[in-house]
């Protein structure tokens, strides 16, 4: 007898559900939780990724046709377009690595104290050692404030970063062309 994936109960029948993106066979008290999947495109893409036809039409129990048509809309979503689909991390700016650098040469050569500029930003003392020692990242609003008050800017050079990897052509480029390593 089947088992829900959800709550584990032995049902005689179970429901392809899609739960946050995952199809689960759910028992008839679980289903709400997600979006019922059609059964007949599930036997049209299991044939349709299938490399031989007589795979297709062996898999009549529920829950190996699950998996198949799941494996099935995995590949087409990552294998069937060739770009990258844009997520919150692109529009974000990238620290710089030598930020602690580059905060504590602004203050110095400005003649500012650690405690000086805390006080300038209205923040604590603290936080400023810890930034320039590179323990902690800046939040968004302590980085605004350092770069209008120290008149720098935190934010990696987007020329440099994307400029490695816009090309694409070349596919010799190996971890150790990218990765410095601190000896």
């Amino acid at each position: 007898m089947p088992q829900c994936e959800m709550c584990g109960s032995k049902r005689p029948s179970l429901t392809t559900v899609k739960v946050e993106g995952a199809e689960l066979e759910l028992c008839d008290d679980c289903k709400e939780f997600g979006t019922e999947v059609r059964t007949e495109s599930s036997s049209s893409q299991s044939t349709k990724y299938s490399t031989s036809s007589s795979s297709g039409t062996s898999g009549s129990g529920g829950s190996s046709g699950s998996s198949s048509t799941s494996g099935g809309t995995a590949s087409s979503s990552s294998g069937g377009s060739s770009r990258r689909r844009r997520d919150m991390f692109d529009d974000m700016d990238e620290i710089a690595t030598d930020y602690d650098q580059r905060i504590r040469e602004a203050r110095e050569s400005r003649g500012l104290s650690q405690e000086d500029l805390a006080k300038s930003l209205n923040e604590k003392a603290s936080l400023i050692r810890k930034l320039e020692r590179g323990d902690i990242l800046p939040s968004d609003e302590v980085q605004r404030k350092l770069e209008r008050e120290l008149e720098i800017s935190l934010v990696e050079g987007e020329d440099t970063g994307d400029s490695e990897w816009s090309g694409g052509s070349s596919t010799t480029t190996t971890l150790g062309d990218v990765v410095k390593r601190k000896d």
